[in-house]
């Protein structure tokens, strides 16, 4: 059977039911309750037959008294046990999904970089949050109500064949028009579902990306055709919703219908009987046959409808487990320990792609001694960036190999690799919180006292204290409360704690303000003693400043060695960068300020 078209799919729901196994006493309860809440369901109305039979039928009404008070305790369980299963049926979809959201967002922590480049932010976010909040609708809503109702559908048929199978009959001729309609209505409404959950990933997405690009659709005049495409993607999001609407408004009016005839079958049946003075009909058995018949109808409308969100349930489980199913993760088979790392680091004939087909690097190779400060200048789309991001292992190279301290660098663990390498971007990333922990990134081990002295050694500690509340300042989402000068000196801090012994900047002083430019300037100096620096420089005092310089173009290193070196070589490629791109600092910086 077609995996897309099934009512359920047993392997998926097979899977799922393996975190709900942890909780498997609470899993028992629940069941217990469902089972004992359709006895008590059942049991009502077959005391109000006893009671209009046995005693309001012969002005018993002593005896009558003892019947009403077995329908209270009747009542009174039926209560109890309703609440302790809704609370118990939503306390294990919330530990579900609990146990599944953090296996998800462990497996995702672990992704390469290549996985993000391809993936949607709002896509992920939606299976983290929204997806998991659906997971949880099975238990709550789905699987236990779809297991107590079809128990109690099964409790009643037996009662009523007992009492009366000609009665009986009458439902049951209506029934199989009823189980027809709810089958249509199921399989409808899984893909309707399937449709529902695709255009509220796309809706997610275009509305996550475009808040975070505000910027860019406001310089850019782009407000009108954004709102169009929003239109658009909301418009399509309607009509999926809008389906599930239509099949409901179809499919609830003919379960209304279908229990109005039965209801009218059995008073024409039944009243007939008992004109007829048939013994087995009397009034109390008629009115506990229209109970049943309530009954046995009003739960298949309800399964119909559970059903819907069991089956969105699925949709979305099965969407969480694509993720987790991902093989994306790096490589992590390494035993060498981190402390082994001086900062020797060596490329060996390293080819690599992010796209398949579109090599990036063409077999670079060359060696970086420990303590080293090596300067790489290039055009944009040199391979640069890539050459740091292999030593970060944000990705690993097709073929070739890259050494720490002659250690291939995959026979580290993944951990003790980047605890050794310290990154500071461009673009700088802050969390929506104090400084102080953006600083530490919530690392309890480094104490207050340290952050104080390191800002102090490398310049910024005045800087920090000249903002309202000093390291307590909340710099909100991206820290957009700073400039992009303040956000770099913060993450020069975050570096300069960790102690690396390789610390890379990819064009960390390109974009900063006049006000930072000076304390960026010292803090570089300062952040580079004493261990390998590597430099992405678009500044000459980068470049003159370094021990090394590593010339890439179109993803070749083309040249390697001290500025005195690559200056002297005629119609060389570095010269002519250097007089195209760097005299001109040298130029500015000459002039009179």
């Amino acid at each position: 059977m077609n995996k897309s078209k099934a009512l359920l799919d047993i392997n998926l729901f097979k899977r799922l039911l393996r975190y709900v196994l942890v909780y498997k006493s609470v899993f028992v309860f629940v069941a217990i309750s469902a089972v004992l809440i359709s006895l008590f369901s059942t049991l009502t109305p077959y005391l109000i037959k006893i009671a209009v039979d046995d005693y309001l039928a012969v002005s018993n009404f002593k005896d009558f008294i003892f019947v009403i008070s077995l329908m209270l305790i009747n009542l009174t369980l039926t209560v109890v046990f309703m609440f302790l299963f809704s609370y118990y049926a939503n306390w294990l979809g919330q530990n579900v999904i609990y146990d599944l959201r953090i296996k998800l967002f462990d497996h995702i922590l672990k992704f390469k970089m290549s996985y993000f480049d391809k993936s949607s932010v709002g896509r992920l976010v939606t299976r983290a949050v929204n997806d998991m909040e659906t997971i949880a609708s099975i238990f709550s809503q789905g699987l236990f109500m779809i297991v107590a109702d079809l128990l109690q559908m099964l409790i009643v048929v037996i009662v009523m064949l007992i009492l009366s199978w000609k009665l009986s009959l009458t439902i049951f001729v209506v029934l199989p028009f009823i189980l027809f309609a709810t089958r249509q209505f199921q399989k409808s409404m899984k893909l309707a579902f399937n449709d529902v959950r695709s255009e509220i990933s796309n809706l997610n997405s275009f509305v996550q990306e475009r808040l975070t690009g505000m910027k860019i659709v406001q310089l850019f005049n782009r407000e009108n055709i954004e709102y169009e495409n929003f239109v658009k993607i909301n418009k399509k999001h309607k009509k999926a919703w809008l389906k599930t609407v239509w099949y409901n408004s179809i499919f609830f009016p003919i379960a209304e219908l279908s229990t109005s005839i039965t209801v009218g079958l059995i008073v024409w049946y039944g009243g007939l009987n008992a004109i007829l003075e048939d013994s087995s009909v009397t009034l109390g058995t008629i009115f506990l046959f229209i109970q049943l018949s309530q009954m046995l109808f009003r739960p298949l409308r309800q399964i119909a409808d559970k059903f819907n969100t069991l089956q969105m349930g699925m949709v979305a489980a099965n969407r969480v487990f694509k993720i987790i199913d991902t093989d994306s993760e790096i490589p992590d088979y390494g035993e060498s320990n981190g402390n082994l790392i001086n900062g020797d680091i060596q490329f060996k004939n390293v080819q690599f792609s992010y796209v398949e087909d579109e090599v990036v690097l063409k077999g670079v190779s060359f060696k970086i001694s420990s303590g080293e400060k090596v300067a790489i200048v290039g055009s944009t789309g040199s391979g640069k960036t890539t050459i740091i991001n292999l030593i970060s292992r944000f990705y690993d190279p097709q073929s070739g190999s890259i050494e720490l301290n002659n250690i291939d660098i995959k026979d580290f663990k993944l951990s003790d690799l980047r605890s050794e390498v310290a990154l500071v971007l461009q673009d700088v990333f802050l969390f929506a919180d104090t400084i102080l922990n953006n600083i530490t990134l919530w690392d309890k081990s480094i104490s207050f006292d340290v952050v104080i002295n390191s800002a102090k050694k490398i310049g910024i500690h005045e800087f920090i204290m000249s903002l309202p509340g000093g390291y307590n300042y909340n710099v909100k989402e991206r820290g957009v409360m700073l400039s992009q000068g303040q956000r770099q000196l913060i993450s020069f801090l975050r570096a300069y704690l960790k102690n690396p012994s390789i610390l890379i900047l990819d064009e960390a002083t390109s974009s900063v303000d006049s006000n930072s430019e000076e304390l960026i300037k010292n803090a570089t100096i300062k952040i580079t003693e004493n261990n390998t620096s590597i430099i992405i420089a678009h500044r000459l005092s980068t470049i003159l400043n370094s021990d090394k310089i590593l010339v890439m173009d179109s993803g070749k290193l083309v040249e390697f060695g001290t500025h005195k070196e690559l200056i002297k070589k005629k119609n060389g490629y570095y010269r002519g960068l250097y007089e195209i791109q760097f005299k001109k600092d040298e130029i500015m910086s000459s002039l009179p300020q």
